[in-house]
Order: structure tokens, then C-alpha cells, then sequence
């Protein structure tokens, strides 16, 4: 350990002299003090009092090959070492990105194109810009209302943040985007009264089309959604939701994005939890699992009718500093390839992820304080 921060006293107080963190209190956890996190490997984190910890959460939904693989690693090594960075811009690219992009192709399909960004909430950003542009070159610009749902997270931007359901992220925000129009979340457990588990779910879903009409179908471009809702709560839809939602976009010419930051890269058994949930979207955002948060990296991926008309509809102005950056796009590939090698997804949804499910269904479906426990692979709400 560096000498110059050689206890955690030094670190906390150093953490509290200059660090703000996120969606945290850094008054009352200053005086607190910081949990200071120094080494991981595998599912284990340890902090700098020595105590090793389980990461249940994966970092931050993140870390979805554990810590301490070495092919990220060197990976990210290589690439540093033979073109640490270069732009997409100006018609240039570089072989990372080709690659990964291929990958993707692969296994995302029948997701065959993808435009790359550093973050989830930069995915939903560019998937906005992507569906006003399609719809723009459709001649049809007054698509222009996105349609989310209460309690749902979209990320921390202005926009993210708009689309996103949480209240209290919307109360220090008085700047919003324009054009967002919400509907209500599909919590059964807290939300379904008296009703059945598949009655409700045709309700919630239902209040989409309801929000359609009294917009407008000729106003409204797109629904986003999580296939289940992480941050809201670990929120799983009844089985038949997905479905209805799809075929009231579908009815409407509304385009559908599912928000894959958190379910995707094979948290639920499938690649992508909309494969879990059985719909098809028009637009899928990315991150996280993406790289198991070993370097950032956000992407958003179009199907063919989407693909097609922004690439023949000329200069579309939107882009990063960092989009496809080389290293991140290198880490991502040989993260990918491992868990394709490795057969590490087929293995939750057949092995680990049962096995996970029914211990937790187990051990505490009849517990006293436990009133529903939810999931499928390796997440769970309870």
C-alpha cells in the first residue's frame, strides 16, 4: 500500500476533505467515514481494516465475471500499450471497436449495428437522439414523446434522470427534458391490491396505450423500459406484461427501447433479460456487464429498420470523446469472449441460477419479515 495513504484514518479523512460521492448524504457520511475498499478478487472485496466481504451486488451491477481475471487485465494492458487511445470521428476507426462490434452482432442478434458511448446514462441519452432522428427521417418529427414508467432508473444525466421514475432525483431537478410523459410501474406485490398476478399486469401494461392516445400516436416516438426494474427494487413483471406492451407499440408505430444496463450480458440466464421476458425491442441500451465494469463503457444497439435509416439518412450529429474508445472496446472483447468460452451465461441459466433461486425461495419464503421473493438467474428482490 502506498506509504503516503498508509492508514485509513488518512484515507477517510482525506475521502471527506475532497471526495463528494454519489446519491449520498456527505455531511452525515463524512462524519461517519467511508468504507475504503482496497482489494477484490473473485466474489470477495476486502477494505482497509482487513475485513473481507461478499460482494452480493457485483460492484454496481457490474462486475458480471468477478474480480482479479487476468484476461481483462492484459487485455486492457495490450491495448494501452499499442494504441492507448483514438477517435471514431472523422472517418477514421480502429480494430477493437470492428471487432467488438462484430461480437456484439453476434451475440445480440438481431441487433447488427451499434454506436458506443462511456456510461448507461449516456446510452439512453444517444438512444433518444437515435429514435427523434429515425422519426425525423421518416418525416414524421412530431414523434417526439418518450413514455417511461414511476420508479424506473434511466441514469443520472438531465435526460436519464427525466425519463427515469424517481421522485426524488426529479425534486432537485427543475430543468427537465421536454417530451417525457410517465405511467405506472408493474409492482404486483405492492401495488396489485386485490387483483390477480396477471390482471394487474394487463392493467399496468395497458396504461401505456391509454398514455398513447391521450397523446397522441402521431406524438409519441418511443416506450423505454428496464425488462425489470433494478434500482426501483428488483421489480419483476408478470409474465404476460411484456407481451401486451409490445403489442400496443407495435399497434401504435411507437418504438420500443429496453434499458439492458443492469439485465444485460446474462444476469437473468439470457444474454439480454428481453430475452428472458420474451418481447422484441426496436432499440437496446448497454454498459456495465458490458466490460464487467472493468473499464466504462455504454453502447446502444438497432435493429436493422432503425440501422438502415440512420445510416442512409446522412450526418447524424451525435458523439463522444470517447465513443468506442480503444482500451474499453479491447476489454470488452476479450470480457465477451470469456464468458462465451467459458459458457458462463448458459451456466447460470441452467446451474448456478436455479440453484440460487430455489435456496433463497428455501431459506425464506416463509420467514416472518419476508412477504416475496423474486428473480431469475443471479438476481433476486426480496
Amino acid at each position: 500500500m502506498n506509504d503516503r495513504f498508509d492508514s485509513t484514518s488518512h484515507y477517510r479523512a482525506l475521502d471527506a476533505a475532497h471526495h463528494i460521492h454519489p446519491f449520498s448524504d456527505m455531511g452525515t457520511l463524512n462524519r461517519a467515514g467511508s468504507r475504503v475498499i482496497v482489494k477484490a478478487e473473485g466474489v470477495h472485496l476486502w477494505d482497509s481494516d482487513g475485513a473481507r466481504l461478499i460482494d452480493g451486488m457485483a460492484g454496481l451491477w457490474c462486475v458480471n465475471v468477478g474480480y482479479g481475471r487476468r484476461e481483462l487485465a492484459d487485455a486492457a494492458y495490450a491495448q494501452l500499450c499499442e494504441l492507448p487511445y483514438y477517435k471514431a470521428f472523422f472517418k477514421t476507426t480502429h480494430p477493437p471497436v470492428i471487432e467488438l462490434s462484430a461480437l456484439l452482432a453476434e451475440i445480440a442478434s438481431p441487433f447488427e449495428r451499434f454506436v458506443y458511448c462511456n456510461s448507461g446514462s449516456e446510452a439512453n441519452d444517444m438512444a433518444l437522439r437515435i429514435v427523434h432522428r429515425y422519426w425525423a427521417l421518416q418525416g414524421q418529427s412530431s414523434k417526439r414523446y418518450v413514455i417511461a414508467r414511476n420508479n424506473a432508473y434511466h441514469g443520472s444525466t438531465i435526460a436519464g434522470a427525466t425519463l427515469g421514475g424517481m421522485s426524488y432525483m426529479h425534486e432537485q431537478m427543475p430543468s427537465k427534458m421536454e417530451h417525457v410523459a410517465h405511467i405506472d410501474q408493474p409492482y404486483w406485490f405492492g401495488e396489485g391490491g386485490t387483483l390477480s398476478e396477471e390482471t394487474f399486469g394487463l392493467e399496468r401494461a395497458r396504461q401505456l396505450e391509454t398514455k398513447i392516445l391521450e397523446l397522441g400516436a402521431e406524438n409519441v416516438a418511443a416506450f423505454i423500459g428496464e425488462p425489470f426494474q433494478g434500482a426501483g427494487g428488483v421489480i419483476f413483471p408478470s409474465a404476460n406484461y411484456w407481451a401486451e406492451i409490445e403489442r400496443i407499440c407495435r399497434k401504435h408505430d411507437v418504438l420500443l427501447i429496453a434499458d439492458e444496463v443492469i439485465g444485460g450480458f446474462g444476469r437473468t440466464g439470457e444474454w439480454f433479460a428481453h430475452r428472458h421476458f420474451g418481447f422484441e425491442p426496436d432499440l437496446i441500451t448497454m454498459a456495465k456487464g458490458l466490460t464487467s465494469g472493468y473499464v466504462p463503457m455504454g453502447a446502444v444497439g438497432l435493429n436493422q429498420r432503425i440501422a438502415d435509416a440512420i445510416v442512409e439518412g446522412g450526418e447524424f450529429n451525435h458523439g463522444f470523446t470517447y465513443s468506442g474508445h480503444p482500451v474499453a472496446a479491447a476489454v470488452a472483447v476479450a470480457n465477451l469472449k470469456l464468458m462465451r468460452d467459458e459458457g458462463i451465461v448458459e451456466r447460470v441459466k441452467r446451474d448456478i441460477g436455479p440453484y440460487f433461486q430455489r435456496r433463497l425461495r428455501e431459506a425464506l419464503s416463509d420467514h416472518a419479515i419476508v412477504g416475496e421473493v423474486v428473480g431469475a438467474g443471479l438476481v433476486a428482490g426480496i
